[in-house]
């Protein structure tokens, strides 16, 4: 089987590779937990340190990486630097961080009385909720952090280096090996992340791509392969994924879909709060997972939101995503074009007047930013999660129906609650059913934040000290003298 990767603006082939056999990726699985036995035998500030060098890579060729990902997914070349640079910025995280999110963590537990135990917990339960160092008399206990073995990425086309760099480097800090299975139309970015590794002086094989398809995929998980499974990717591919890892009884993480509230309240700064909307909602094309997907503003202020939006929207510009300027460019797949036009129509069907902007293109596969003023709960593009730039608003009462309709859906990744009185903002991120919640900003990965869903929206976290510990053994040691 060919794997080929299109430019969707040009519409031409930009790369055509083969793909591995299952036979092909066992040899390579084999080579890889070779791999792990050194690897996990460095020390964290070993590992750590290497991933010092994997910025200084990314560093020097931002620019290729850049056009690399522009060429194969259509995003505007400047947002893609951006991408590339943000993973720097990851990679210097856990080079320093690592060694001290890892370290053994000593725990008292000098006391066998039952009584004692029920008066711990009650007294200390909160503590629980973060590391605990404590010595000890009689007894020393410790809890550490060991690595896992082969760890499998699946991983998606929207930010093919940031998604994959954001599985992989806290798992291999931890002293795991990774395996990457990215989506079909970016293999050069997923072959340009391995090089990325080599060239900054990992070993061979502790970090590897794979050439294959779905299928394949799915047989390595099947015959229990590989020792843990990080998915970012669609609410069916988690469902399919997760009953193979439980079937063979693995961890995984999962990073599903998203279909995001963006809440503005009667006392919301609405410039403010547009200017944020048309870039939560149209950045990367529309094409992220925390986009802000549906605008649940007060009546109140409806109007005057919509206007200001419509100002801001129309101020994008649209084209060749090799332009500097450019920041809309093409879908990443024709067939993304055909969807979003089919829950254009399911809307029009149902009442809604959707507004376009922009002119129409003679090659590439373009849809131009889209506002439906008056969406209603019953269309699809507010019940599902739309992969482009449609933008719908809903109208509501008060906050507690903008609530309701916030937690309506199958969905819980983020969220935005816009209102100038934080402590009600505060209270109303309480209610909110996601993983996520920014007040009177931009929902957005950060290195330093735990990230991940609710409900549908996935299982696990990525980033921070909790993404790192996804991954590892958590093992309890107790020494007596």
């Amino acid at each position: 089987m060919k794997i080929k990767s299109i430019n969707p603006y040009t519409e031409e082939v930009n790369w055509t590779y083969d793909s591995l056999s299952l036979g092909e990726c066992k040899t390579q699985i084999e080579k890889s937990r070779t791999a792990f036995l050194t690897w996990s035998s460095l020390s964290v500030e070993e590992r750590a340190k290497s991933f010092t060098q994997v910025g200084d890579v990314l560093r020097q060729n931002t620019n290729t990486y850049a056009e690399i990902i522009t060429k194969e997914m259509g995003k505007p070349i400047s947002q893609a630097r951006a991408e590339v640079q943000k993973c720097i910025w990851l990679c210097d995280y856990y080079a320093e961080k690592a060694a001290e999110f890892l370290k053994d963590e000593v725990v008292d537990t000098g006391s066998e009385q039952c009584t004692w135990l029920c008066n711990y917990y009650a007294k200390d339960a909160a503590e629980f909720l973060k590391d605990e160092v404590v010595d000890t008399g009689s007894e020393k206990s410790y809890v550490t952090f060991e690595p896992m073995g082969v760890i499998f990425g699946i991983m998606p086309w929207n930010f093919p280096f940031w998604q994959v760099f954001r599985f992989a480097v806290p798992a291999m800090c931890a002293g795991n090996v990774c395996l990457l299975k990215h989506a079909s139309n970016v293999p050069r970015s997923a072959l340009e992340i391995e090089k990325v590794f080599l060239e900054a002086g990992l070993r061979e094989n502790v970090f590897k791509t794979l050439l294959i398809d779905s299928k394949t995929a799915m047989e390595i998980i099947k015959n229990d392969l590989v020792d843990g499974v990080s998915l970012t990717g669609s609410i069916d591919a988690g469902s399919e994924i997760g009953e193979l890892s439980g079937v063979t009884i693995k961890p995984l993480v999962l990073e599903l879909g998203g279909s995001d509230p963006f809440i503005v309240l009667e006392d919301a700064d609405i410039e403010r709060a547009a200017q944020v909307a048309v870039k939560s909602r149209f950045l990367n094309t529309g094409q992220s997972c925390i986009a802000a997907k549906r605008f649940i503003v007060v009546e109140d202020v409806v109007a005057d939101f919509i206007e200001a939006f419509e100002l801001h929207m129309q101020e994008l510009k649209i084209g060749d995503p090799m332009d500097e300027d450019t920041d809309i460019g093409p879908l990443a797949k024709k067939e993304f074009v055909d969807s979003l036009e089919k829950v254009l129509k399911d809307a029009s069907k149902k009442g809604a007047e959707p507004q376009t902007y922009g002119e129409e293109h003679e090659k590439g596969f373009f849809f131009n930013p889209t506002i439906i003023p008056a969406a209603s709960t019953d269309m699809k593009v507010f019940n599902v999660e739309v992969f482009g730039p449609v933008a719908p608003v809903i109208t509501v009462k008060n906050e507690d129906e903008a609530v309701e309709l916030a937690n309506s859906t199958e969905f819980g990744l983020g969220a935005e609650i816009w209102s100038e009185d934080l402590e009600r903002a505060l209270k109303l991120s309480k209610r909110i059913k996601s993983g996520f919640v920014a007040i009177n900003g931009m929902v957005k990965s950060d290195p330093r934040l735990p990230f991940g869903g609710n409900k549908k929206s996935g299982v696990g976290r990525e980033l921070s000290h909790y993404g790192l510990k996804e991954f590892v053994n958590i093992k309890t040691v107790t020494i007596n003298k």
